[in-house]
């Protein structure tokens, strides 16, 4: 009599394959990434007009951005940690909520101090949604182009970026700044009613001891996608409780430290300059609307970087394409400071959006590879909460040093790119071609098998 095979939940995905279900999935999540773009930039387009309308001054309307990295700080730590707990379907659908509320009533806002707070809890939505999507998204594609596919998730993010440099051209001059911030709200108010579709992580509830529900989920991807899981029964080991001080044990301390330095480099450097863009086109006197045009110049820019990245990492590696793409970014950083020239200026700019984007579309490839499911959100969300701290210090650093010299400003964003670009090469390690770890070392156990198919 031959034995049933036993098949892990990366073996069920990789049989499945890439299809319909993956493709819904990803515009379900783009569709929130590029919402979650707009909103977070559109409140620096905004930041004149607001100053204006309520007579305060510049540093106090930068309080406003700073606000929104501290609730993304405080919602990434939190849902990170929430979704490895109780799932990921819970906060993927809660977290769109809490920013589509939020950043909704922000367009109500009757004061500074109101607005901010707003702005503070929209970011504490923002925070979750954007480590929970890749998580997500992450587990229910196969090995095969995984990396590819999760940098193509992230290019959703230029797209979010030329919809709200178009948003800024069209709406601020003639209706204002606040029909400009309810803009992304209303997209995300209809993501909200669209994930409610969205099964829990088979991941998730095979680590969690409920391997039937990850059979019944998986067979609704395979069915979905027109195939047939392969005969035999599913069976994973069961998760262990984690907390934020696995991350730092002695398995995964280098990998986090590395993660860590990435994160929060390639974010004082892309939110350094894109937070003063519009300030450093002024400053070399160029009128509003060519600032605006320039600025989207800039994100149309980001698309053939993302796709760029998407091929690389299947073809060249993870590691060798972030380290690059990161280095690339602190060059042309470096020259878009000391360029003469709108022609050099506009030229070296768009390399910067190049390169820079191509390296977040990389990162956010490479981060939940590096962790097991048990700890995959709690680790995504801790990473990318080292982009709060950094986004809410990179204007301030521009702050501190535009007035006195552009180039040392741009330099200092520089050197973090080229900063996180070593880091990576030197203590990262490479994931193309592997499957997702379900668990930290935990073995299969018999009682947790199900058939997949009879």
């Amino acid at each position: 009599m031959t034995a049933t095979p036993t098949l892990t939940v990366q073996d069920a995905i990789d049989e499945v394959g890439f299809g319909r279900f993956q493709r819904r999935l990803l515009l379900v999540c783009g569709v929130t990434w590029a919402a979650d773009a707009a909103e977070i930039l559109l409140i620096a387009f905004a930041l004149p007009a607001i100053t204006a309308e309520f007579g305060v001054s510049r540093a106090a309307g930068g309080f406003l951005v700073t606000a929104t990295f501290l609730g993304m700080l405080a919602g990434a730590w939190f849902w990170g940690i929430v979704s490895d707990r109780i799932g990921r379907r819970v906060g993927f659908q809660l977290t769109v909520l809490i920013f589509a509320v939020f950043g909704g009533l922000s367009a109500l806002a009757p004061n500074l101090a109101t607005l901010a707070a707003l702005r503070a809890l929209t970011g504490f939505g923002l925070g979750g949604a954007l480590p929970l999507d890749f998580s997500l998204y992450a587990e229910f594609l196969p090995r095969r182009n995984r990396g590819r596919n999760l940098v193509l998730l992230e290019s959703f993010w230029a797209l979010g970026t030329i919809v709200a440099a178009g948003l800024a051209v069209l709406l601020l001059p003639s209706v204002g700044w606040r029909p400009l911030l309810a803009s992304s709200a209303l997209a995300a108010a209809l993501v909200v009613w669209i994930r409610r579709r969205v099964p829990e992580s088979p991941r998730y509830l095979a680590t969690a001891g409920r391997t039937a529900e990850a059979a019944a989920v998986l067979t609704q991807v395979a069915e979905t996608n027109g195939r047939r899981l392969p005969p035999g029964e599913l069976a994973t080991g069961r998760g262990r409780q984690t907390s934020l001080a696995t991350l730092w044990g002695r398995r995964f301390r280098s990998t986090t430290a590395m993660l860590w330095v990435a994160w929060f480099t390639i974010s004082l450097g892309y939110y350094g300059v894109f937070t003063w863009l519009p300030s450093v086109f002024v400053g070399r006197g160029f009128t509003f609307l060519s600032t605006y045009q320039n600025t989207f110049l800039l994100a149309v820019a980001q698309i053939p970087g993302y796709l760029s990245a998407a091929w690389l990492v299947e073809r060249w590696g993870r590691r060798p394409t972030l380290a690059t793409y990161l280095a690339a970014s602190g060059v042309f950083t470096y020259l878009f400071a000391v360029a003469d020239g709108t022609a050099g200026l506009v030229a070296a700019g768009a390399l910067m959006s190049f390169f820079s984007l191509g390296a977040w579309g990389a990162l956010y490839a490479y981060t939940p590879e590096l962790y097991p499911t048990e700890i995959r959100a709690t680790g995504m969300g801790a990473a990318s909460s080292l982009t709060r701290i950094a986004g809410a210090l990179a204007p301030l650093v521009g702050g501190l040093l535009l007035p006195v010299s552009l180039p040392a400003a741009l330099t200092v964003y520089a050197v973090a790119f080229l900063v996180g670009g070593l880091v990576v090469l030197v203590v990262g390690v490479e994931t193309r071609g592997r499957g997702l770890a379900d668990t930290a070392g935990a073995d299969s156990s018999d009682d947790d098998r199900v058939a997949l198919q009879t």
